[in-house]
């Protein structure tokens, strides 16, 4: 049995306006008061550009006692970061951590109910 904690990361692309980072950093927030009891670690990392790296955002929740980690990337498309860079740093941090289970999940784009949400932010009305 798996006694370990159960973490979220959030991995967004990373930029260099300091207020689109924030935004990351308040939305893992918003995730932390909205999960109840479904993970005990939520945090965030960047691909590239900003800190923490993904690596590091890893060791964090591994160092706090993961060991299931989710990693929930923040992205549109399933372009080549999605696709091919951040699964390679997990590949390495499962070797770095043989202990702990790191998930991929899919990436924002791919979730079902964008359409709705994209219309809803519309509010429905045309050009």
């Amino acid at each position: 049995m798996n006694t370990g904690k159960r973490a979220l990361l959030l991995v967004a692309h990373g930029s260099r306006l300091p207020e689109a980072n924030a935004e990351v950093a308040q939305l893992t927030e918003r995730l932390r008061e909205a999960s109840g009891a479904r993970f005990e670690i939520i945090t965030h990392a960047f691909l590239e550009i900003a800190e923490p790296d993904i690596p590091t955002g890893i060791g964090v929740c591994v160092a706090q006692g993961a060991t299931q980690l989710w990693v929930l990337p923040y992205f549109l498309a399933a372009g080549r970061h999605v696709r091919d860079d951040v699964p390679a740093l997990l590949d390495q941090a499962r070797e770095r951590y043989p202990h702990a289970t790191i998930c991929l999940c899919e990436h924002l784009g791919a979730e079902a109910s964008l359409p709705e949400l994209l219309l809803r932010l519309a509010k429905g009305n045309p050009a």
